[in-house]
């Protein structure tokens, strides 16, 4: 490794700092002694499963093993600027109308909600998040003067943005956050589907921390919330999503029934709903399915069939950019553990065409980097440059 700032040097440290010899923790996490000792070697690239593992045996956060937030690459960006009056409008959601405030008028800030969503599923992340502390303070003032539902909708879409953003750059303990207050303004516009998205994006915060019967249990409680609503198009594609969001969460569970029970449920609602990306910016439908089939396989590490299958998919030229990026990201983790290195930097260099800073601060992708590194006898320049962009 260029240097011993990766997952497997803070593996070791955390270990040790836990009371662990390696055996002994290998035993703990239900990983292999020898895979424990090439990742904390830096002979192998640590697993979102395995890092997980660690995290889950030492109590700590995932975070805390992956190095998040990458703050030096984060002031070079001048993002990290942007965090604190993100922070302190989620705090400040209950002091009520802002009496120095005077916000737009109802459809512009639905707009603006709107927009802002479109610029996250954009991987535009800077021009999210500037205008986010303020639309969240209009917002806010609004649906205490005049409350409405579509107002209370905006609210909480806002809130939705700001858990994303945080997300993408490593703010985990801000995205719970912001999902707290995502179903503080759900319940104000009674609108079903949308505390259902909430329960879904809380199951794929456990998905990252390991826990996965508590993933689950998010899934299927969100199923029950949608319960509530009349069936529609865009209440399926909530549906689907969720059976998405259960099939990736299974899949690190090594529940392969399981997998294939849920992927089979959200390929037949994809068959009635067809592209349904525009709902709740979700993007559901076939090529969805087929994307996260791919990610599942390869949390299965059935790697070559992830591979096979990813050959297979067919983007809508609509679809977000972000997911577009993070199915390369996806598809690059598979083609190095299979040993084409050659493919797995072209679908690197994709994700980051595609989607520049959320491919920087995506620690599969570092991970993934660093891995390729590992195995080239001689560093490609692209490669090299790839590793420098991302601070390793």
């Amino acid at each position: 490794m260029p240097r011993d700032d990766h997952a497997g040097a803070r593996i070791a440290e955390a270990r040790k700092l836990g009371g662990y010899t390696q055996r002994g923790f290998a035993d703990a996490i239900g990983f292999s002694y020898s895979l424990l000792h090439q990742v904390e070697g830096g002979h192998k690239t640590a697993s979102p499963d395995f890092i997980a593992a660690c995290a889950r045996a030492l109590h700590i956060d995932v975070t805390a093993l992956t190095g998040q937030p990458y703050m030096t690459e984060l002031q070079q960006d001048r993002l990290a600027e942007l965090i604190r009056p993100i922070r302190e409008s989620l705090d400040l959601y209950d002091l009520g109308a802002d009496p120095d405030l005077t916000p737009r008028s109802a459809g512009e800030l639905i707009s603006g909600a709107d927009l802002l969503c479109q610029r996250v599923r954009a991987a535009k992340l800077t021009a999210a998040a500037k205008p986010l502390p303020h639309l969240i303070a209009e917002l806010t003032t609004a649906v205490h003067c005049h409350p409405t539902t579509d107002l209370w909708r905006a609210l909480a879409s806002t809130y939705r943005s700001a858990h994303d953003i945080a997300v993408k750059l490593g703010f985990y303990d801000l995205s719970t956050i912001a999902l707290d207050r995502m179903d503080w303004a759900a319940q104000r516009a009674s609108d079903p589907l949308l505390a259902a998205v909430r329960q879904y994006m809380r199951g794929l915060v456990y998905f990252r921390e390991g826990e996965h019967t508590i993933g689950l249990r998010l899934v299927a409680a969100g199923h029950l919330v949608l319960g509530q609503a009349d069936e529609s198009i865009e209440s399926l594609a909530v549906a689907g999503q969720l059976h998405l969001g259960a099939t990736v969460i299974a899949a690190r569970a090594r529940d392969a029934g399981l997998v294939d029970t849920h992927l089979a449920e959200a390929r037949r609602i994809a068959k009635r709903t067809g592209d349904a990306s525009a709902v709740h910016w979700l993007s559901f439908g076939p090529a969805n399915v087929a994307v996260h089939e791919v990610s599942a396989l390869g949390e299965l590490r059935q790697y070559g069939q992830a591979v096979e299958k990813a050959r297979k998919v067919k983007m809508p030229n609509t679809w977000a950019t972000s997911r577009r990026a993070h199915f390369y990201i996806d598809r690059a983790r598979s083609e190095m553990e299979i040993g084409r290195c050659e493919a797995a930097l072209k679908s690197l260099v994709r994700a980051r065409e595609a989607a520049p800073q959320q491919t920087r601060y995506h620690p599969g992708a570092r991970e993934t980097i660093q891995g390729l590194v590992h195995q080239q006898r001689k560093t490609p320049d692209t490669l090299g440059y790839m590793a420098a962009w991302v601070g390793l």
